[in-house]
């Protein structure tokens, strides 16, 4: 049975606030689990949460109630980070290396070195598509090229965990296309993602479980194909089926020669239970409304 990569336990976070203004709530009461191997989708409006979220979950910020853990290891503790790849928004390197530098520098941070360390490099530049441009400097490098650098820098470890918040953000569409490659390829691979994106339509492409955060609570967490199942309607998908038989119930398509290949339910869009969740009001802000 797999066990729980990251624990979210009834996670508060409060910042306080300047001189004037009241403390903000930006996390409250959050729980939640991402199963070992599976691709967990965090999203949200800006200002949900989510982000604050993960950076709880890295060890970036801490609790103010409530806890977190990666792989059973409390997340303040520096252990916690070894099993961890983590891909910013906006990652930063250093212009003047080259791409194979730039992995060189992070697997050396993370304790690679000699034969290991080249092989790893040389790995993770085929992987993420840039072995043509191994050699070129870094300042030379596309958004889409910069965000697979920083996919390669996140898996020099060898991870079981990765972290990605916006990974295809300011990628043009080929480049996103190759990024989602890469997240479906890391579960093929064994490991564990959580991602955020706003990209909604490539979130339900490659997540198995995704939350919907707004006003800093869960409003929607479980399996995608559970959530965007639409309740109280029915599908039937017809084989070899005439417009005239289209036209008739269900216990006359036998008779006409017809066969029922799916019954199950329709499915809405990601983007469309996004919409309605977030827009829904948390209960507390419905009593006092």
């Amino acid at each position: 049975m797999p066990t729980d990569a990251v624990n979210v336990s009834n996670l508060t976070k409060i910042f306080r606030g300047h001189i004037g203004r009241a403390p903000f709530v930006a996390v409250k009461d959050l729980s939640l689990t991402v199963k070992e191997g599976e691709v967990y989708g965090l999203i949200g409006p800006n200002g949900s949460g989510k982000s604050t979220t993960m950076k709880v979950v890295l060890g970036l910020l801490a609790p103010t109630q409530g806890a977190t853990s990666i792989f059973g290891c409390d997340s303040r503790e520096v252990e916690s980070r070894q099993a961890v790849g983590f891909l910013p928004e906006n990652p930063y390197f250093y212009k003047h290396l080259t791409g194979e530098e730039t992995l060189q520098f992070y697997g050396r941070l993370c304790g690679l070195k000699g034969a290991a360390l080249k092989d790893r490099t040389r790995e993770m530049l085929v992987l993420t598509d840039l072995e043509n441009a191994a050699n070129r400097r870094v300042a030379g490098y596309s958004k889409g090229m910069l965000q697979r650098l920083g996919l390669a820098q996140a898996l020099i470890h060898d991870p079981r965990l990765v972290v990605l918040d916006e990974p295809t953000a300011g990628v043009d569409p080929a480049g996103s296309r190759k990024i989602r490659d890469l997240i479906l390829s890391f579960k093929e691979r064994g490991l564990t993602v959580l991602v955020t994106s706003h990209l909604l339509e490539q979130m339900q492409e490659v997540c198995d479980r995704v939350g919907i955060m707004a006003h800093g609570v869960m409003v929607r967490e479980g399996r995608l194909d559970e959530l965007i199942a639409v309740e109280n309607q029915t599908e039937l998908v017809l084989e070899n089926a005439t417009p005239a038989m289209l036209e008739k119930l269900r216990a006359l398509v036998a008779q006409e020669g017809a066969s029922i290949s799916h019954i199950g339910q329709p499915r809405t869009t990601l983007e469309r239970l996004f919409l309605e969740a977030t827009e829904e009001k948390p209960a507390a802000d419905k009593k006092s409304a």
